[in-house]
């Protein structure tokens, strides 16, 4: 996963992780959000975050003062700016409640609702690679936290899952 776009920042950057609906250029979005980041400022305060389009799907921002003196209208604004540039690609944000998951043809965001069905049926498994667009900074993305087995994961702890041992609930 190549994060030199963030290599500058340190570990304790504030990230957001935004799922886009359907797979992405980072040459798409470049010019706008180099644009949304260059202007990214609130109250006199200039904001100096880098970004990076991960697996084709994932919307990766970092900012390093935001860890420490987080401000709410700041990242409502740079958020909505990400917004806007999407829809003017002509995507959208995927639902921010669904699940990413792998599969055997690519990444899927699967609705919460969905999920116990999907591990009787057998489509999702203990072993099933989950993406975790929780993480709250640049260090748990560099650290390898961003992709787990299912069973490592919420998802894993309310149904019971173990590492290796099949769902079947």
């Amino acid at each position: 996963m190549p994060l030199t776009a963030f290599q500058a920042l340190p570990d304790s950057s504030r990230l957001w992780l935004l799922a886009l609906d359907q797979p992405a250029r980072a040459e798409q979005l470049a010019p706008d959000m180099e644009t949304l980041l260059g202007r990214w400022r609130h109250k006199g305060v200039q904001y100096t975050g880098a970004w990076a389009l991960l697996e084709q799907r994932i919307l990766a921002v970092a900012e390093p003062s935001l860890a420490a003196q987080p401000s709410g209208c700041a990242i409502d604004g740079m958020l909505r700016g990400v917004q806007q540039l999407v829809a003017k690609a002509g995507m959208d944000l995927a639902d921010p409640s669904a699940v990413l998951v792998r599969l055997g043809d690519g990444l899927q965001a699967m609705p919460r609702s969905d999920l116990e069905a999907r591990l009787l049926d057998g489509t999702l498994t203990a072993d099933t690679p989950v993406l975790d667009l929780a993480l709250l900074t640049l260090g748990d993305l560099r650290g390898g936290k961003f992709q787990r087995p299912l069973a490592a994961t919420w998802i894993g702890r309310k149904f019971k899952l173990a590492m290796g041992v099949p769902a079947g609930l």
